[in-house]
C-alpha cells in the first residue's frame, strides 16, 4: 500500500517536472506574441480619463479570461482527435503573424502614422463615456481573442508529442501567465504618466528630485509604447518565420547558412510581404463592393 503511494507521487513528481521543463520552451516560443500583446493592449487601454483606465483595463482583462475559457477547450479537443489540424492552425497563425508584422513594417517605411487615441473629454456626458469606453473595450477584448488564439495553438504545438495531461497543464499556465503578466505590466505602463504627475506636484521646488523622476515618466510612456511596438513587430517576424522553418521542410532549407534567429526573421518578412498585397487587395474589394 505505501509503495504504490510513493509510486503515485514519484508520478506526480515526473509529471510536474516535465510541466514545467515544457513550460519553459512554451513560455519562449510564445514570447514574441506576448510582446506584440504587451503593445497592442498597452495602447488600446491608454487614452481614458485617469479615474477610468484600471475599470476599463480590469473589463479587458475579464473579457480576456473569458476567452482563454473558450479558447482552451477547443484547442484540447483538437488536440485530442484531430491532431493534425493543430499544425494547420499554426501554420494559417503564422500567416497571420507574417502580416501583421511585414504591415507594420510597411507602415512605417511609407511613414503612415497611426490614429492617436481619442481622449475621453470631462464635456462628454456620462451615457457618451460609457458608450466610448464600451466599444473600445469590445474592440480590445476581440483583438485579445485573435491574440489569444495564437499564443494558445504555438504554446499546445511545441507540447502536441506529450501526454494529454501534460498539454493541458503547461497550455492552461501559459494562457493564465499571458492574461494575468500581460495585463498586470499594461497596468503599471498606463499609470506611469500620473504618477509621475504625482511626484511632479509632490512639492514646490522647481529642481527636486521628484520633479526630475516626475517628468521621467511623463516623457518616457509614449517612448515605452513605441518601443514595445517595435519589439513586438520583430518578435511577430520572428515567431512566424519559426513557425515556417519548424513545420515546412521548404523553409528550413531555404537559407541555412544564416544564423536560426535571421533565417526566422527574414522568412517571416519574405512571407509577410507576399501576402500583404493580396490581404489589401481583398480589403478593398470588400470595402469597394460590400460595404
Amino acid at each position: 500500500m505505501a509503495s504504490g503511494f510513493f509510486a503515485l507521487l514519484d508520478d506526480i513528481a515526473m509529471l510536474m517536472d516535465d510541466v514545467a521543463t515544457m513550460s519553459k520552451v512554451a513560455a519562449k516560443k510564445t514570447a514574441g506574441i506576448l510582446g506584440d500583446d504587451l503593445a497592442v493592449n498597452a495602447e488600446k487601454s491608454s487614452g481614458f480619463i485617469a479615474s477610468r483606465e484600471i475599470p476599463v483595463l480590469w473589463a479587458i482583462t475579464k473579457g480576456s479570461f473569458v476567452n482563454k475559457l473558450i479558447i482552451l477547450p477547443a484547442a484540447f479537443l483538437l488536440s485530442a482527435f484531430l491532431p493534425k489540424v493543430i499544425t494547420i492552425v499554426l501554420l494559417l497563425g503564422g500567416l497571420y503573424l507574417a502580416y501583421e508584422g511585414a504591415e507594420k513594417v510597411y507602415e512605417f517605411l511609407a511613414g503612415h502614422k497611426h490614429h492617436k487615441p481619442e481622449l475621453l473629454s470631462q464635456k462628454l456626458t456620462e451615457e457618451e463615456i460609457l458608450a466610448s469606453e464600451n466599444d473600445k473595450i469590445k474592440s480590445a477584448i476581440f483583438t485579445d481573442f485573435i491574440l489569444s488564439v495564437e499564443i494558445v495553438i504555438i504554446a499546445l504545438g511545441t507540447v502536441i508529442q506529450e501526454v494529454i495531461w501534460v498539454q493541458i497543464l503547461v497550455v492552461s499556465f501559459i494562457a493564465v501567465l499571458a492574461t494575468a503578466g500581460v495585463y498586470g505590466i499594461v497596468a503599471v505602463i498606463i499609470r506611469m504618466d500620473d504618477f509621475g504627475y504625482k511626484l511632479i506636484s509632490y512639492n514646490e521646488e522647481e529642481k527636486s528630485l521628484s520633479d526630475f523622476f516626475g517628468k521621467l515618466l511623463v516623457k518616457a510612456l509614449p517612448l515605452v509604447i513605441k518601443s514595445l511596438s517595435v519589439i513586438g513587430t520583430i518578435a511577430l517576424l520572428l515567431v512566424a518565420g519559426g513557425i515556417f522553418v519548424h513545420n515546412i521542410d521548404f523553409f528550413h532549407h531555404l537559407i541555412p547558412a544564416l544564423p536560426s534567429i535571421l533565417q526566422e526573421f527574414i522568412i517571416g518578412l519574405i512571407v509577410g510581404a507576399v501576402i500583404l498585397p493580396f490581404v489589401v487587395l481583398l480589403k478593398w474589394l470588400w470595402n469597394r463592393f460590400f460595404k
